[in-house]
């Protein structure tokens, strides 16, 4: 199979989905770059676009050339209630990483807004709503290709979101960061859904907070909430590259183990192959990855997608499908593994022989 052309002419994102092209999104920037030794976690903001942009520019890079469409702004959390007077620099730097990095391919500038940290003490509607409006002049100003309203636990914030971000004129992608359960104040899944096309998002989904499968559950609930309300949107999922089957309501970040023990918990390329179909069978076209999301992550993404996309990432110059280039190896029984059904049937060991099976949540 052929592998992805370079830049020309680009679809919009509401043009590529409509016509049921697939849509591979970015992955883990937070985490992987807590990692690498450029974020500092706790509030998590992103100065890294600013101190260390080469860093940012890379991992922007290596999501492209895995195969991702979409190189959204590293803006996590950069908004005046967290980061005071760095907030427009770091936006605007932000903006200027991802457009030049997009502009290497066929991918688009996502403009991006998170819950704000003053919603949970007083839940003004006019001071929410001006931090997000303030991020939006940025981004119009630097002219994104669309936005995205992410990680809320609370459908109400997630609302106001989208209603400040329509006022652009572009695209409105909107994710909550929400298992099965619904939202803290018990909206359920297909209840936000709904609620968010009513404010204007085209995009609806999930992303953070959960593991792939728990993930796709509760897109299903949104899509089941969308069709008996009558609504059409289209559905995007990112999910945590971590496995979360023990969490409860309030996703990973209650597990123990959050943020610096959760490597055992990391996902496959095959269980990330797995997702990405399961994910496409459901419905949904607009298919990536949040913290934990690794750039081999996103080509496993790409690679399971290959045959509707009709063409491979560059990154797949280096991976046989399935293992294939290991009939290479010296050794014949991992020459044997040189096949699909093994790495598709495999259940990998934890890795650690003394942890326990799941772990008790702190919440």
């Amino acid at each position: 199979m052929a592998q992805a052309g370079g830049p020309g002419a680009k679809k919009g994102i509401l043009e590529r989905l409509d016509s049921g092209e697939v849509v591979v999104g970015d992955g883990s920037f937070l985490i992987t770059l807590e990692k690498r030794g450029y974020v500092k976690a706790g509030l998590w903001t992103p100065e890294a676009v600013v101190d260390h942009p080469d860093a940012v520019r890379q991992l922007h890079i290596e999501f492209l050339r895995a195969g991702s469409n979409v190189m959204q702004t590293f803006t996590f959390a950069a908004s005046e209630d967290n980061m005071e007077s760095k907030w427009e620099a770091v936006n605007a730097a932000a903006c200027d990483l991802a457009r030049e990095v997009a502009g290497k391919g066929d991918a688009l500038v996502a403009g991006g807004v998170c819950r704000t940290s003053v919603y949970r003490h007083h839940k003004d509607e006019a001071t929410v709503k001006k931090l997000f409006q303030l991020q939006l002049e940025v981004f119009t100003k630097k002219n994104v290709d669309f936005l995205i309203a992410e990680y809320f636990e609370h459908a109400e914030e997630a609302i106001w979101a989208v209603e400040v971000l329509k006022q652009s004129g572009k695209p409105v992608a909107a994710t909550m960061c929400i298992g099965p359960d619904g939202d803290m104040r018990g909206v359920t899944p297909g209840e936000c859904a709904v609620k968010l096309v009513k404010a204007g998002a085209a995009i609806v989904g999930v992303n953070c907070r959960f593991g792939p499968s728990t993930s796709l559950k509760t897109m299903r609930l949104m899509k089941e909430g969308l069709r008996t309300a009558g609504l059409k949107a289209h559905l995007m999922v990112q999910s945590l590259g971590f496995h979360t089957p023990d969490c409860g309501k309030g996703g990973f970040v209650d597990l123990p183990e959050y943020p610096f023990g959760l490597e055992p918990r990391v996902a496959t390329r095959w269980d990330i192959q797995k997702y990405a179909r399961e994910a496409y069978n459901l419905g949904v076209r607009y298919i990536g990855g949040c913290c934990g999301f690794e750039p081999y992550h996103i080509r496993a993404i790409a690679e399971e997608l290959a045959p509707e996309r009709g063409f491979l990432p560059p990154a797949s110059d280096k991976h046989g499908s399935w293992g294939s280039s290991l009939n290479m190896h010296t050794k014949p029984w991992i020459r044997a593994r040189a096949r699909r059904e093994y790495w598709e049937n495999l259940l990998p060991a934890s890795g650690r022989p003394f942890c326990p099976s799941l772990s008790q949540p702190d919440a």
